[in-house]
C-alpha cells in the first residue's frame, strides 16, 4: 500500500531499524536514533542495488517518488543510478574547477608577449567589466545570451569601444578553452551585429605647418620639467608612439651609429623597430643622458627612477601649454609628421615603416627594415630641419620633394 504523509509522520522509532514501503522498491528506513532515510532497491545486469535519495524530511515523499521515476528510467536503459549519479557528481566537480574565472586567469598569465600597458587594461576590463557576472560559471555551459547580458551592461553606460573589446576578450578565452578541450564552442560568434556599431574617433593631431610651428615654439618654451620637455621634443622628431617613447633604455641607444633599437617585446606590432636619429635628437639625448643616464629609463618617473616616466606627464605639459584635448595630443605627433612628411613629398611605404605599421607583405617587410635604413635616416634628419624652420618661422623657404 503507498505511503502517506500521516503515515510517515506517525512512525516512531524502535530498538531496531524498519521500513515502511511505498512499493516499485522504494521505501522508508527508520532508524533507531529517528532519522528516516529515503531508499530504493532495485536489480540491474543480474546484481541487487540500494540507491540512497536522502533524508525525510529534507525530501519530501513526493520528492522521493520523483527520484525514482527518474531511477526506473534509467533502469530501463540499462543505466546503472547509483554509477550515473557518482559520474554526474565527477562531472561536475571538473566544471567547477573550468570554470570561466579560472579559465580566463590561466589564458592572461600565458600572454607574455603583451606590452606591460596591454595588460593592465586587459586585467582591468576582465576585473570589472566581464568576471562579475560569468566568473563563477561552467566555461562550457555560457551560452550566447549571458555573454550579450554582461556586453549590454557595458553598451548601457556608452562605451561601446569597451564593449566591443570585452567581446573579444571573451572570445580569446573561449578559443583558449576550446584548444584546452574544455569546452566546444565560442558563443560570442553568435553574437554577429548584436552590439552597436563603434565609430572610432580620431585622436587629436596639428597637421597644419603655421600651427605646427607655434607647437614646437611652445615646447622651446616649456617652463615645466626639462625631462619632460625632451620627451616633448623626442615626440615630434621621432613620432614613436607614446608607450615606445616613455620606455625607452639607454641601453637602447646607440650613439655611434646614430639609432635607437626599439626591441620587438616593446612594439605593439611585435617587430624590432629601428629609429633613426636626426642631429638634433642626439644633442637632446645627449642633453638628456648627464641628467637620467645614470638609470635604467631614459624617461624615468619624477617620483621614481625605478619606473617609466607616467602615461600623463606629456600629456599633462600639452594641456598646460595651452593645447586643448580636441588640438593636440601624445599621440598626435605620429599624424602630425605622416601628414606633413606626406605633403612635402616623402614616399608612402618610407613614412609607413618609420612609423612601424604593419605590412600584410612578410618578405617586403623583411625587406624594407634591412635594405631602407638610409633612405629613412635621410628623411628623419630632413623632418628635424622642417621642424625647427616651422619653429622660427622659415618654412615658406623650404622647397618640397
Amino acid at each position: 500500500m503507498p505511503l502517506t504523509n500521516t503515515a510517515i509522520k506517525a512512525a516512531k522509532p524502535r530498538s531496531k531499524q524498519y521500513r515502511l514501503t511505498d512499493g516499485f522498491g522504494m521505501y522508508l528506513l527508520i532508524k533507531p536514533s529517528g532519522i528516516q532515510y529515503w531508499r530504493l532497491d532495485y536489480c540491474i545486469h543480474g546484481k541487487r542495488r540500494t540507491f540512497a535519495m536522502g533524508k525525510y524530511p529534507e525530501v519530501s515523499l513526493a520528492e522521493a517518488r520523483e527520484q525514482r521515476m527518474i531511477a526506473k528510467k534509467l533502469i530501463s536503459k540499462g543505466i546503472d543510478p547509483v554509477l550515473y549519479r557518482q559520474e554526474k557528481k565527477h562531472v561536475g566537480t571538473v566544471n567547477a574547477g573550468n570554470t570561466f574565472g579560472s579559465i580566463a586567469d590561466e589564458w592572461f598569465f600565458k600572454q607574455d608577449q603583451w606590452t606591460d600597458g596591454h595588460k593592465k587594461t586587459v586585467r582591468s576590463r576582465l576585473d570589472r567589466d566581464i568576471l562579475p557576472y560569468i566568473k563563477k560559471s561552467p566555461i562550457n555551459e555560457i551560452n550566447a545570451p549571458e555573454v550579450l547580458r554582461l556586453l549590454r551592461r557595458i553598451e548601457s553606460r556608452g562605451a561601446i569601444e569597451t564593449a566591443h573589446r570585452c567581446k573579444t576578450i571573451c572570445s580569446q578565452v573561449f578559443r583558449y578553452a576550446i584548444a584546452s578541450g574544455l569546452c566546444d564552442q565560442d558563443p560570442t560568434i553568435s553574437l554577429r551585429g548584436a552590439l552597436k556599431t563603434h565609430k572610432s574617433k580620431r585622436m587629436a593631431a596639428i597637421t597644419d605647418p603655421v600651427k605646427a610651428g607655434e607647437l614646437m615654439r611652445a615646447i622651446s618654451g616649456y617652463q615645466g620639467d626639462i625631462v619632460t620637455r625632451c620627451a616633448l621634443q623626442l615626440s615630434a622628431l621621432t613620432f614613436v608612439r607614446p608607450g615606445e617613447l616613455r620606455h625607452a633604455e639607454w641601453s637602447e641607444i646607440n650613439f655611434m651609429k646614430r639609432v635607437w633599437n626599439i626591441p620587438a617585446e616593446k612594439m605593439k606590432m611585435k617587430r624590432e623597430h629601428t629609429v633613426p636619429l636626426s642631429d638634433r635628437a642626439i644633442l637632446i639625448l645627449q642633453e638628456l643622458h648627464q641628467l637620467t643616464g645614470d638609470g635604467r629609463y631614459v624617461f624615468p618617473s619624477l617620483r621614481t627612477g625605478d619606473r617609466a616616466m607616467s602615461n600623463n606627464t606629456v600629456l599633462g605639459a600639452l594641456r598646460r601649454m595651452g593645447f586643448t584635448k580636441d588640438e593636440m595630443t601624445p599621440h598626435g605627433f605620429r599624424s602630425m609628421a605622416s601628414t606633413l612628411l606626406h605633403e612635402n613629398g616623402w614616399n608612402h611605404e618610407i613614412i609607413e615603416l618609420q612609423l612601424a605599421h604593419a605590412r600584410k607583405d612578410q618578405v617586403a617587410a623583411a625587406y624594407d627594415r634591412s635594405m631602407r635604413l638610409p633612405e629613412r635616416k635621410k628623411m628623419m634628419q630632413w623632418w628635424a630641419d622642417y621642424l625647427h624652420e616651422l619653429e622660427h618661422g622659415e618654412a615658406e623657404e623650404v622647397v618640397s620633394l
